[in-house]
Formats: C-alpha cells, structure tokens, sequence
C-alpha cells in the first residue's frame, strides 16, 4: 500500500522579518524559521510550507496581504521564473543595507575577530545592464510558465534560447528581454533565434544530445567592443556550411560585431575550456581599460563580470595596500593578472599566481601589451606553487594581495602566508562566510584595520568584500 503522503501547512498572516545569507526572505512562526523566495521585510503573507524538517521549513508566499515599504516593482517579465535577480522585489537602498549587514553578521559570527569601524558599502551606479558577460542555452523543450500551462499555450515549436531553470538541467525559460547586459545582447540573441526557427536549424535536446545549436556567448567591453562566440554540435561538411551560413547571418546583421567566433562541440557537456575556438570574423579578442591599462579579454579569459564595479573593487585593493613602490607584493589567485597588473605602478615588483595555465598567460600578454616589465606569473595550485621554498627563491613578500574562489584559501595557503609573515595583507572575496573563516586563522598573527564591502551584483544577494590585515 502506498505510503500517504503528510500534508504540508497552510500559515496564514505571516509577517517577513529579515533576509537570510541565500537571498530568501525569514519569518518566523513560533520555533520554526521559514525561508522563503520573492518576498520582502515587512510583507504579511500567507505561506504554503513546501518542505519542513525539525526547527526549519520552505515555504511559498501564496497570497500577500499587505506589501512592505521596502518593496519595489520587478521591472523584468521573467523575474521569478528564471531564477535570477531575486531581489528585483527589495528598492535597492534596501539591498545595500542588507549586504552590509550579511559583511558584519559574518566576520562577526564566524570570524569572531576584533573588527574596526566597517565602511558603507560601495553601490554600483548601474543596476541594470551592468554585466559584461552572458551565456545562454539553446534547447528543443521550452520550459512553460505556470500561467501558460493554466492557459493551455500552444507553441508551433517548443524550442528555446534563453536561461536553465534552476532544478531542471534539460529545460529552458525562452528569454524575450534580459536587463542583466546592454541590450544589444537580447537583439543579437533574438535574431539568431528568430533565422534559426525561419531556417530549419535544430536546437540542442539535453538529454539525448541530439540537435545542433547549442550555446550563445555575448562579452561586451566599457571600451565597446563586442564579442559574439556561437557554440553548435556539428557533424559532417553540410552541417559545417549551415552553421558559417548563420554565423555570417549574425556578422551581416550586426557590423557593431568586433570579434565574431565560434565552437564546435560535440561533447556531452557544454564547457568549451578544452575546445578550439575559431575566428570567423574580425579579432580573437576584446580589449578592457583602467586608468589606461589595457586588458586583452578572450573567449576562455575571466574578467570581474561588472567592469566599472570591478575598477572601484581594484582601487581599494591598491589602496587599502599602502604601496610606495618599494614592496614585493604576492597576489594570489591572480587570474587573468588585472589586479597584479593594476599596482604594479606602485611596487617593486609583482608575482602572480593562478591554477589556470591559460589565465596565467592572458596575465603575461596583458603586462606586456602594457610595457609592464616587473611582473612575474606561475601557474599551478595554490598550496603546490607557494612553499617556504617558493618564497626563499623570490623573496619574502611585504604585502600579499589575495582573491580566492568562493571556497576560501586552503589552510595549508593560510600557514605559508602566516611564515611569509608579509607586512600587510589584502583579503578580497566573493564570499564573506569563508573569508570570516579564514581571518580567524590569520588572527594569531594579523589584525582587520579596515573593511571595504562592494555590491559587484545588484539584485542578487551576492557581496564582494575588502578587508586589510596588518601585522600585529
């Protein structure tokens, strides 16, 4: 006999009372915390709980009663749907305001670290329209709204361009109009839809990995050039003919195009990092610049996604470094070398260190296109290339610039930089739970005198954050 299934409950007039580190709302319901999406402080709302365990549940606001001072109106027609920009719903002064609180909640719960005065969060002046880089998915099954299976929508076709619905890996919300780049984005991608539908060209099926349009990638620059990298599974010279007729399709169209590529992939997976990327027309690359630095950006390159938010993040970096152009300065996780290229002005000499050999060499052409003649990159694992030895053969560093991933740095980076014993080290991250980890580590031997926060990503719940260390 089958198992019934245990009914979930209904709450009803449930006040919103604080945002939780994921970006979903908190209430509070006797002993119980409840999470839920899409809504803000002060909504009173009926929740439908989803999932509930022992102290915490998941819930859905079905119907809301009285909508809070702090609300503002989702200005996109897929909020909700696609599973991005979920703050859309919280007026952005009420975003910062609670990015700063996740900084301090963080590097005081977790670091438990004598903290000074932490500074106001940077915001960015663009809060649409701020990224320079989008990826979105071809796919032969649409994913339907709840409104459009309750309207019973019938489409001639059920393919899609657009974003991956979180939870579902096979199916695809059809983008009209995205906020998140320039708009020349959503006009390139809806017209290589639209010839790809007039034209007979068959989108990708997730499962069965059957069908040819797979991937569009769209990098623009603050110096406005604009890259357009299209991704298909191709087999045999026909499909190879029809894949350069629309490729030469979008160059025709698009003469704004600087460097127009693209990828044949015929793997199971979308990841293009072991593939060959072709020039069909124009460069290979697009080009940044900061305070007269230019920075080559190519299809594998990474490059801080909101370029004017990322030259702020830099600047207090430099600053919060306190160069003379005396120091040996270590910048960790070096990436693509735009931080270690951006002070090596104001140092002796910079060395730079990243996992990804590509980055590290995006890193040295970046430095020579800049007559930058005093860096030095390596590529290889964090905890593998910085050693005692590592630092006896280059020389003990006096400031130590690092930006890990959201991991955090592993403990074993964290003893070698406790030995090198810099006299000051910038801690940026992406992550502000794992940097309040890590300074708890460095604590035995570094003080925090400053904390700059950053909101790199408006919208979302993510919040870059500076943080100076010097040696006690």
């Amino acid at each position: 006999m089958a198992r019934k299934k245990k009914e979930l409950p209904l709450l009803e007039n449930i006040t919103i009372t604080d945002v939780a580190a994921e970006g979903k709302a908190i209430a509070r319901v006797d002993n119980l915390v409840v999470f839920v999406p899409y809504v803000v402080p002060g909504d009173v709302v009926d929740l439908q709980v989803k999932r509930k365990k022992h102290n915490y549940a998941e819930a859905e606001a079905v119907r809301i009663h009285q909508y809070s001072d702090k609300r503002a109106t989702p200005f996109c027609t897929h909020y909700g749907v696609c599973g991005g920009c979920q703050w859309q719903c919280l007026a952005y002064p009420e975003q910062l305001r609670y990015k700063q609180k996740q900084v301090v909640d963080n590097l005081t719960r977790i670091g438990k670290v004598e903290l000074p005065e932490i500074s106001p969060i940077l915001g960015s002046e663009l809060t649409e329209g701020y990224r320079n880089k989008l990826e979105y998915t071809f796919s032969n099954k649409r994913w339907l709204t709840r409104e459009e299976v309750a309207q019973n929508v019938v489409y001639e076709q059920m393919n899609a361009v657009g974003f991956h619905i979180p939870g579902a890996f096979d199916k695809v919300l059809a983008i009209d109009k995205c906020w998140l780049q320039d708009d020349i984005s959503n006009r390139i991608r809806n017209a290589v839809r639209d010839y790809a539908y007039e034209h007979g060209y068959t989108f990708i099926n997730l499962r069965t990995h059957e069908g040819m349009l797979r991937n569009i990638i769209v990098r623009t620059s603050t110096t406005g050039q604009l890259m357009i990298i299209l991704v298909a599974q191709v087999h045999g010279d026909a499909e190879m003919e029809k894949f350069h007729e629309i490729l030469a399709y979008v160059g025709d169209t698009f003469p704004e195009i600087t460097s127009l590529l693209y990828v044949v992939n015929n793997k199971v997976n979308d990841s293009i990092g072991d593939l060959e990327v072709h020039t069909f027309r124009g460069e290979d690359h697009i080009f940044e610049e900061m305070e007269g630095l230019r920075f080559k950006v190519g299809p594998k390159s990474f490059y801080q996604t909101n370029s004017r938010q990322a030259y702020r993040l830099y600047q207090v970096a430099r600053e919060f470094a306190g160069l003379t152009g005396k120091e040996l300065v270590y910048d960790l996780y070096t990436g693509t070398g735009t931080i270690a290229n951006f002070v090596s002005r104001q140092a002796r000499q910079v060395i730079g260190i990243e996992y990804v050999p590509e980055a590290i060499e995006d890193a040295r052409v970046n430095s020579e296109i800049n007559g930058i003649g005093n860096t030095l990159f390596f590529a290889g694992d964090m905890k593998d290339i910085l050693t005692r030895d590592f630092i006896r053969e280059h020389g003990r560093p006096d400031v130590i610039i690092t930006d890990p991933p959201r991991a955090g740095m592993h403990p074993d980076v964290v003893d070698v930089i406790l030995q090198a014993e810099p006299e000051r080290i910038v801690y940026v991250s992406c992550n502000p739970a794992t940097q309040a980890r890590d300074l708890q580590l460095l604590d035995t031997k570094y003080r925090v005198t400053h904390v700059q926060p950053v909101d790199m990503f408006p919208h979302t719940y993510h919040v870059e954050n500076v943080v100076r260390l010097e040696k006690r």
